[in-house]
């Protein structure tokens, strides 16, 4: 396929701010990045939380977790960042001083909580009971069965649904546009709208989208080959 009737040179162009086109998108990057990372660590430890929850004896906590993981997977992310940036702030006024940035980190980390959450639930329950009872009658406290047996053995099958929702929540950057956050899409729209040159800039977009969803499948596939334990999923 031939691309030479295209202007490539529109990145080393100057929108006027000093830096070039391409300097942009860089930085758009960055930011792009920064929101899927800290996000990611949010879903990370509350979907964690939340499973753990959902699999204990305890009824009402139990509940907590379901009810958790009910809210936030069955409202749209695009909804949710809304709420976070339009109406919590409205309700709890010392969240105006908290920075946009911040509140879609919470939007994106707490919406894709849930999910992680039935991916830990689900992980914990592969395991056969055993595990938990022979923890139990090591002398640990139920807490320290799950630090100690139950969650490192999780932890590996479930490898491959949370590296699919380390790359889904990259994708799901995008929608912090409609708060204003500068990253890859916000900066795709303007330079489009600004140069006209709207294949050139799309296509660099999604190579970069590309380029960061598959270095973390990439690095997740390498992680799971070390900690993988033979036979787990076989176990009884």
């Amino acid at each position: 396929m031939n691309f030479s009737w295209q202007n490539w040179e529109v990145f080393l162009q100057d929108p006027g701010d000093g830096r070039t086109y391409l300097q942009w998108m860089l930085s758009a990057w960055g930011w792009t990045l920064a929101v899927a990372g800290g996000g990611l660590v949010i879903a990370l430890v509350v979907g964690s939380l939340m499973g753990i929850l959902r699999t204990t004896p305890s009824k009402a906590l139990v509940f907590a977790g379901e009810v958790w993981t009910e809210l936030f997977r069955n409202i749209p992310l695009l909804v949710q960042l809304f709420l976070w940036y339009h109406v919590l702030p409205a309700i709890f006024l010392p969240l105006q001083k908290v920075p946009s940035f911040v509140l879609v980190v919470f939007a994106l980390g707490f919406f894709t909580s849930a999910r992680v959450s039935e991916q830990v639930k689900a992980g914990i329950q592969a395991l056969p009971r055993g595990q938990r009872y022979a923890g139990l009658a090591m002398g640990f406290t139920l807490p320290q069965t799950y630090r100690y047996v139950l969650l490192p053995m999780a932890y590996r099958i479930i490898i491959p649904p949370l590296t699919s929702e380390s790359m889904n929540i990259i994708k799901n950057t995008s929608v912090a546009f409609a708060v204003s956050i500068a990253e890859l899409t916000m900066f795709a729209m303007q330079a489009q709208e600004e140069t006209s040159r709207g294949i050139e800039i799309y296509l660099a977009v999604t190579a970069l989208y590309f380029v960061s969803a598959f270095a973390v499948n990439r690095l997740a596939a390498l992680i799971e080959r070390r900690v993988q334990v033979p036979g787990l999923l076989g176990a009884k």
